[in-house]
């Protein structure tokens, strides 16, 4: 009874391991997808947070979020970043036109060594502030 016990304890401590990784789209990767509302909290809840537009300049200069860093997917692309985003452990909030080039960075940086990155989808579904250069 013992045994069976300790096997029952073990089984649900591996669920909650796989589960742990597992929760959240994107963390296996190390990043994590979140919604827009998720991203403004955390735009007025961390100061330190970074908001990155990975579009292009042209794009950027249409319109971005006030406070964005741009750093174009092709630079993550070939990783020159280290200027623009200089601390591997600042939190990073990702977002592009649509959402698709935004998760595709993150997993990027994730994969250099970024340690808490986040995509936050796309501008044109954006209802916040939004600013031209």
């Amino acid at each position: 009874m013992k045994k069976m016990v300790l096997h029952l304890w073990l089984l649900a401590g591996v669920i909650v391991a796989v589960g742990a990784l597992l929760a959240g789209c994107g963390a296996a990767e190390g990043y994590r997808l979140i919604s827009q509302k998720e991203a403004k909290e955390l735009m007025k809840e961390d100061n330190d947070s970074v908001i990155v537009d990975v579009r292009t300049k042209e794009e950027y200069d249409e319109g971005h979020i006030p406070g964005a860093v741009l750093v174009p997917i092709e630079e993550i692309r070939e990783k020159k970043v280290d200027a623009a985003l200089p601390d591997k452990d600042a939190l990073l909030l990702l977002y592009c036109r649509t959402g698709r080039r935004a998760e595709d960075a993150a997993a990027l940086l994730a994969e250099m060594g970024y340690t808490d990155v986040r995509s936050f989808g796309g501008i044109v579904e954006w209802d916040g502030e939004v600013e031209t250069e």
